[in-house]
């Protein structure tokens, strides 16, 4: 993990001599090295700054027992997007990317100086670097953020259609394939008020009210707590259902019958447990826990259960100084769109690794989803997806006496 981290910087530094294994040659052939300009040296010291202080963060975040990110793929991903900030979000981009007093020129220009001269150092080394660009049909992007981004990140760019579900595919399918098939459904859904998906890809279920429709149970991952993964059926129902969200947790009640029982499933916010929100469960904090509560829109996706690293990065990137980015009322993006309006709703991040007898197979993938504040005409659905261990409570709803109450941390069905 550690030599993963430390990939590019030991190209950068050292690499490692190839030498013929066929015969004894006494002329040792040199060693690929790259030659960085002043500026494009820079940004290598504030990829690595970036790299120990995020997986700092990753680590104290994550309960996985193993971890493991690139940094090059964040930064890449990040880079683009920092192309249209401007105002206090630039400037938060600037610190937490450790540019200091690099124009943006500067930035760009390096970016490409290094990705040319990584893809092109060593011909025994398959090494690949992608970027890319998704955008939602009819939405203003203004030229200037485009060009930029394809000039110096080689950025392929895309108009879609958001709201087609062949759309998902699309997008999973140029991840697979920039990595070799290695990182595969790293999008989970796109939500309805999306606008944009900045990604680098590096070469490595009484009855309901409101029933499922057993035509949409799809397969998925559910993320178990130890660090592995299971396959499970997803049931999906959209619609107007109680949604609570606040620091702890988010919750969704899906009602029986005539509303007089309903189940409160309740999934622990990202960077907690399940075991962190039983821990925290008291009679007194009930009634707080759920006094922001409201009737609106949104598409629950529970898995069937009868009794198999990936992570956001949103806090750890908050922790480090971005905050202002993800923050709807604040950020500044009017470098990609003149109104603004948008702002970054979630940083993905997937990785693998391989290390056997010969060699190590690697690859990663950053997603940065930009969101656009809902216009007039009713709110998108906000997506709820039960995908890791869970807490549910069915109740009687006029006393909210509690009649059953469960943890799923494996669903299994038969």
């Amino acid at each position: 993990m550690k030599k993963h981290l430390h990939l590019f910087i030991a190209i950068a530094i050292t690499a490692v001599a190839l030498t013929s294994c066929e015969e004894a040659d006494p002329i040792q052939k040199e060693t690929p090295k790259i030659t960085l300009h002043k500026k494009a040296a820079e940004i290598l010291q504030a990829d690595n700054a970036l790299a120990f202080e995020l997986f700092n963060e990753v680590n104290l975040l994550s309960e996985e027992e193993n971890i493991m990110i690139s940094p090059l793929s964040i930064s890449y991903a990040l880079g683009m997007t920092y192309n249209g900030a401007a105002g206090s979000t630039l400037q938060a981009f600037n610190e937490v990317l450790h540019f200091g007093d690099l124009t943006t020129i500067e930035v760009n220009e390096s970016y490409k100086d290094l990705m040319g001269q990584l893809l092109n150092l060593d011909d025994r080394v398959d090494f690949s670097i992608a970027n890319s660009i998704w955008y939602k049909k009819g939405f203003q992007v203004l030229p200037d953020f485009i060009n930029t981004n394809q000039q110096f990140f080689d950025a392929a760019v895309e108009e879609v259609d958001f709201s087609d579900p062949n759309t998902l595919e699309l997008i999973n399918g140029w991840i697979e394939d920039k990595t070799n098939d290695k990182i595969q459904d790293m999008l989970d859904y796109i939500p309805g008020n999306a606008v944009m998906y900045l990604i680098n890809a590096i070469y490595f279920n009484a009855t309901w009210k409101y029933e499922f429709n057993k035509s949409e149970t799809y397969s998925g991952d559910f993320a178990i707590s130890g660090g592995s993964s299971h396959q499970v059926d997803y049931m999906r129902v959209s619609g107007n259902f109680q949604y609570t969200v606040n620091e702890e947790f988010s919750a969704v009640e899906l009602p029986y019958g005539d509303s007089a029982f309903s189940m409160l499933v309740m999934l622990p916010a990202y960077g907690s447990t399940i075991n962190d929100l039983i821990a925290g469960m008291k009679i007194e904090k009930w009634g707080e826990w759920f006094e922001n509560s409201r009737f609106t829109g949104v598409q629950i996706d529970l898995p069937k259960f009868k009794y198999d690293f990936k992570e956001l990065l949103n806090e750890p990137l908050k922790n480090l100084g971005l905050g202002v980015a993800f923050s709807p009322a604040e950020a500044d993006f009017t470098r990609i769109t003149a109104p603004g309006g948008i702002w970054i709703s979630r940083v993905i991040h997937q990785s693998f690794i391989d290390v056997q007898e010969e060699g190590t197979e690697a690859a990663a993938a950053t997603i940065v989803e930009m969101r656009e504040l809902s216009a007039g005409g009713g709110a998108s659905a906000i997506p709820f997806k039960a995908d890791r261990p869970f807490l549910y409570l069915i109740k009687e709803n006029s006393t909210g006496a509690i009649v059953f109450i469960g943890k799923v941390g494996k669903p299994e069905y038969s």
